[in-house]
């Protein structure tokens, strides 16, 4: 194999390795981000106008402008829904700004639109940034690859031209072009993207390799199996889409009553003001009443009742690291009876770390842990392989001399060789270092590797001139709370969350026990497709899923889920886009208090929609059995929907976070 293959790539940021290329929707480029900023603008130059004690021309007309450029678009989206015999929401909160402005409360008309307008316009954002995210994911696979002919020769062509048949060549540091199987040569190619494996996999021939994945320190020839549209890549754009379309369209609880309450509201008003008409009643009188009880039974009360607590919490999870796009997700929180975990970064920390270090021979007469694991890192310190690299912040962490080398080789597959103090250090995969040699050493460090690897870690053993003197473990490490999260969210949801990982079963396992996850829940070795399968299993049975993970592999899983949650530190672009909510600083044991946050916003929303109703009664009762004056009748709705309002702000305190991580200890 020509030499220039065989050179080491220039160290790419990890972040590069493992995200797309970011493609974002400018704020602005949206048209319901530009109506609503104007009704932002409009209304906080009318509002200090009229708090100041300026005439009503000069704040009047700013109002009307903010009602209409804010308004129009919930307006006519809510008409739309009438021709279709549904009472929508929008036409609801534009019905409710009029008839505030009509009372003389033009303020709050307008202070409604405004926030009706901006919450429009954030979910058109979060819309567009996802499909950003979608669309971006296929800048994973490379745009051109280089294609060879029967004769050897060369060619650069386009990815979207390969087909099945085809042989490529994927020089170090390239991203393969397409799936299929390796015929020569051997590399350690990182897939995080596709199986979440924290680790480069071995690739020799007969091989599969998926298209996307970045190749590592070795030349591969590879045989394309599949056409570009029908890559794992393409396949997980194609799933996300499919789960995002397809995704039951949900609703906040109080909009489903809303519906069936307005409807009745206004049969009921216009049945107030005719039915004393048709029997000789007084046109004016009649009138009055009819407006009263529109006032009073109004569901003002009751759509406050919702979204305070609601708000209040998303509010509080912001404080404290969690990130919840909406009130329906808030909601949707507190409705989840499963859980399915991703392993490498999210329950683990995603990074490669010395876990063991066994010097040889086993008596006690060969080298200490610190002086083998100074002879490791100062073969491993030049080489850019994830577990050189754990090597290396090993023996950094405490505090080492890592010695000077010579003669530094890498070879793909089998580990690196370097000269350090007159003696040959190789540092590898026991299985290759030991190939062919059957003396005792030998064989006493192939049975500690083994054992270690059965555990869950990766084997490393150090040959010094030829024989060995230790092996190294290492093994992505269990975040510290996770651990302790697994157990509370067992406690909320009644039931062991699943592990869906698409690493090897052996490290599955290990880290499963670490975390509390019981064997049957273990589900290792899975592509995007089969952890989206995992899910639609739990929810086929009737559960409610919430899916936490970071990766692109995990996006699909995200998008089907009930609710999905991404890890912010760092995911993919894909996952924090399509998850629900997001963890902005890694701290997993968030996620139940999140969830019992929103559970406390449900409680809260019931104790609201109680209050509302007792208040509504009330005032219709006076107003239809007596003679409930207008202003009384105004007072009492109005002092209604303050005390719903400040009861739902009780859940901005910092008190209501800690109440609620606390129930899950």
């Amino acid at each position: 194999m020509p030499s220039d293959l065989l050179q080491r790539p220039e160290r790419a940021a990890p972040a590069a390795s493992r995200t797309a290329p970011k493609r974002r929707t400018r704020v602005f480029a949206l048209a319901e981000a530009r109506w609503a900023a104007a009704a932002l603008v409009l209304f906080l130059i009318a509002l200090p106008l009229q708090l100041t004690g300026a005439p009503t021309w000069a704040w009047g007309p700013l109002y009307a402008a903010a009602y209409v450029t804010g308004g129009w678009e919930p307006a006519w989206a809510g008409l739309t829904a009438l021709r279709e015999k549904t009472l929508d929401v929008d036409l609801l909160m534009i019905a409710a700004a009029i008839g505030a402005a009509s009372i003389g409360q033009v303020m709050d008309g307008a202070l409604l639109i405004v926030i009706f307008a901006t919450s429009g316009a954030l979910e058109a954002l979060a819309t567009a940034r996802t499909q950003d995210a979608v669309r971006g994911l296929l800048d994973l696979a490379p745009t051109t690859a280089t294609r060879l002919a029967d004769d050897g020769s060369e060619e650069s062509v386009a990815t979207a031209d390969l087909v099945v048949g085809d042989t490529i060549l994927v020089r170090p540091g390239e991203r393969v072009g397409a799936d299929g199987r390796v015929l020569e040569g051997a590399s350690e190619v990182d897939q995080a993207t596709i199986t979440g494996e924290p680790l480069p996999v071995l690739k020799e021939a007969g091989d599969e390799v998926f298209a996307g994945t970045l190749n590592g320190t070795g030349a591969l020839r590879i045989k394309v199996e599949r056409d570009a549209s029908d890559s794992v890549i393409a396949r997980i754009v194609a799933m996300v889409e499919e789960a995002s379309e397809t995704k039951a369209p949900t609703q906040l609880f109080i909009e489903k009553v809303e519906q069936r309450y307005s409807l009745g509201m206004v049969f009921a008003t216009l049945a107030v003001f005719v039915i004393p008409l048709a029997f000789g009643g007084d046109l004016t009188g009649s009138l009055l009443r009819a407006m009263t009880f529109m006032i009073v039974a109004s569901p003002c009360a009751v759509v406050l009742a919702t979204m305070p607590p609601l708000l209040s919490a998303i509010a509080n999870a912001g404080r404290h690291g969690v990130l919840v796009k909406s009130a329906v997700v808030m909601e949707r929180l507190g409705q989840v009876d499963a859980v399915a975990l991703d392993k490498t970064g999210t329950l683990t920390e995603g990074t490669p770390r010395v876990t063991d270090i066994r010097p040889l021979p086993l008596d006690g007469s060969g080298l200490d842990e610190d002086t083998l694991l100074a002879l490791a890192a100062a073969a491993e310190h030049p080489s850019e392989h994830p577990l050189a690299r754990a090597v290396v912040d090993a023996a950094r962490t405490r505090g080492l001399a890592i010695a000077d080398m010579r003669d530094f080789t890498s070879t793909p597959g089998v580990g690196v060789t370097a000269t350090i103090d007159g003696h040959t250090v190789a540092v590898g995969a026991p299985a290759r270092l030991l190939d062919g040699n059957d003396d005792t050493d030998s064989a006493r460090a192939a049975e500690v590797a083994a054992g270690l690897e059965d555990g869950g870690r990766t084997a490393v053993l150090v040959l010094r001139d030829g024989a060995p003197v230790g092996v190294l473990g290492i093994a992505d490490r269990l975040r510290p709370d996770a651990a302790a999260t697994v157990t509370a969210l067992t406690i909320l949801t009644g039931s062991t969350p699943m592990l869906v990982t698409g690493d090897n079963p052996g490290a599955a396992a290990r880290l499963a026990a670490e975390a509390g996850i019981t064997g049957d829940e273990v589900h290792a070795g899975l592509l995007p497709q089969d952890k989206v399968e995992a899910v639609r299993r739990l929810e086929a049975r009737g559960r409610k899923v919430l899916v936490i993970g970071d990766g692109v592999n995990d996006a699909p899983a995200l998008a089907a889920a009930h609710t999905g949650i991404a890890m912010g530190r760092a995911g993919s672009d894909l996952a924090l886009e399509t998850a629900d909510a997001v963890i902005v600083r890694d701290e997993l044991a968030t996620v139940p208090a999140v969830v019992s946050l929103s559970r406390a916003a449900r409680r809260l929303v019931v104790q609201n929609l109680v209050i509302a109703a007792v208040f509504i009664s009330g005032l219709v009762i006076w107003d239809l059995a007596g003679h409930l004056p207008l202003p009384l009748g105004v007072l009492g709705h109005e002092g209604s929907t303050v005390i719903v309002g400040l009861n739902g702000l009780r859940l901005l305190r910092d008190a209501a976070w800690n109440r609620a991580a606390k129930d899950v200890r």
